[in-house]
């Protein structure tokens, strides 16, 4: 099995959609282990996105994540990054297909709703910013029979 992070992001959580959002992964079958509400300091919010630091959008980049609230949380399940990253759809929710979560929830890039890891590395190292060892659960899903073959 696999974990990768997923943040509500701050136009998300304004609008109502982290219940729709938890829904749409837990119905995949993907099982939760970790979540968090809360406005990120911005130590964490450099390092959560290290790689554009010295991009011009950074700026404003980081005022809209620190501008309200998030969801975060670690999803487990077999592939899941890769599972997720489909669920939410690309970058630009213009050109995210309808049924994922950019597409039907996004208009523009700069307000797309959802953040997840786009490979394990990625989803490791973003689990180890937001959350501790001791955070994560382990469990088995009543259903996980129905859901993998094994």
């Amino acid at each position: 099995m696999e974990r990768t992070f997923v943040m509500v992001k701050p136009d998300g959580v304004q609008r109502g959609l982290v219940g729709q959002i938890v829904s749409r992964l837990e119905e995949k079958g993907l099982k939760l282990v970790a979540a968090r509400f809360e406005s990120l300091p911005e130590a964490r919010v450099n390092d959560q996105y290290r790689e554009h630091l010295e991009k011009p959008f950074f700026p404003s980049l980081k005022k809209y994540i620190m501008g309200g609230p998030v969801f975060l949380m670690v999803w487990e399940g077999r592939n899941a990054v890769a599972i997720v990253r489909k669920l939410i759809g690309v970058t630009n929710p213009q050109e995210a297909a309808p049924g994922t979560i950019r597409g039907d929830y996004g208009i523009d890039i700069g307000r797309n709703v959802i953040h997840a890891s786009d490979s394990g590395e990625s989803a490791a190292r973003e689990i180890a910013i937001h959350f501790k060892p001791a955070d994560i659960s382990s469990y088995t899903r009543i259903d996980s029979a129905v859901i993998y073959e094994y």
